[in-house]
């Protein structure tokens, strides 16, 4: 698998006091299985789908215990170019780049309205193994109240085009390379209560949204928003029994005209 272009999402994982609860939940909503915990680093355990890499979850380093949620890292050629980059432009670096044995180096960052995000130069770890297949990444958004913050950030920070969603009553906004859409930026409305930070949202596919919310509810996650049906699936976003929030979509079950973009 080539190493994937600058910018693109390339892997996600999330911190859990629990881990063998939060490999419970979602083996049972995402039908993930799971490695061996790698205990020379900190025992970071990678998740499976049909034996492809598709994410991974650890253990709080001690000291560290903090809410858990998802974190998306974005390809980086050289790691420590682009944390220079984010501090260039507004951002901070929240851990320095760091190599990880011969797996790749990341990095970890925030955007200048506070969303959190990771960096990774892949070694021989280059990222996902398979995508938008059930039980594997599918898309990601910004969510942002500030986002003449954000855009121009992630525009200089990495080599995006964006494109503004035309039309309807929220501002959304498209990253691509190319003319591929690589990740969305949506501002927060007043529906957020106002002690959510801006955070990146993590969507997974599924092959069936209700029957993954009625298991994730089932098992003691949350609904937050939906089902509900749009151009691009059929979406929930859910909160993990330990408060992770993340989203599921059917993307073969699409209702609806895709809104035309204006380049920006």
């Amino acid at each position: 698998m080539a190493v994937q272009p600058e910018g693109t999402p390339c892997w996600a994982d999330a911190m859990f006091s629990d881990v063998e609860g939060a490999k419970r939940f979602y083996g049972e909503v995402l039908g993930w299985t799971f490695g061996d915990a790698s205990s020379e680093y900190g025992n970071y355990t990678q998740a499976f789908v049909d034996d492809k890499a598709v994410a991974a979850v650890v253990p709080p380093m001690p000291g560290q215990e903090s809410p858990s949620q998802w974190c998306l890292y974005l390809a980086s050629p050289d790691a420590a170019a682009t944390a220079t980059k984010i501090r260039e432009n507004g951002g901070q670096v929240l851990m320095e780049p760091m190599k990880v044995g011969d797996f790749g180096t990341m990095c970890l960052a925030s955007e200048p309205s506070g969303a959190v995000f990771g960096v990774w130069q892949g070694g021989v770890h280059e990222g996902f193994e398979a995508v938008a297949v059930p039980g594997a990444y599918a898309w990601a958004e910004v969510f942002t109240r500030e986002p003449e913050k954000a855009d121009p950030f992630f525009a200089a920070v990495f080599p995006y085009a964006q494109k503004q969603m035309d039309g309807g009553d929220m501002d959304y906004r498209m990253y691509s390379l190319g003319d591929q859409p690589v990740l969305g930026r949506m501002q927060m409305g007043d529906d957020f209560p106002p002690e959510v930070p801006s955070y990146v949202n993590v969507y997974f596919t599924v092959s069936d949204c209700d029957e993954a919310v009625a298991k994730a509810t089932e098992l003691g996650g949350i609904v937050r928003f939906g089902p509900m049906d749009s151009p691009f699936g059929r979406f929930a976003a859910l909160s993990d029994p330990q408060g992770a929030s993340f989203t599921v979509i059917d993307v073969t079950r699409t209702q609806g005209e895709v809104p035309t973009s204006t380049d920006v």
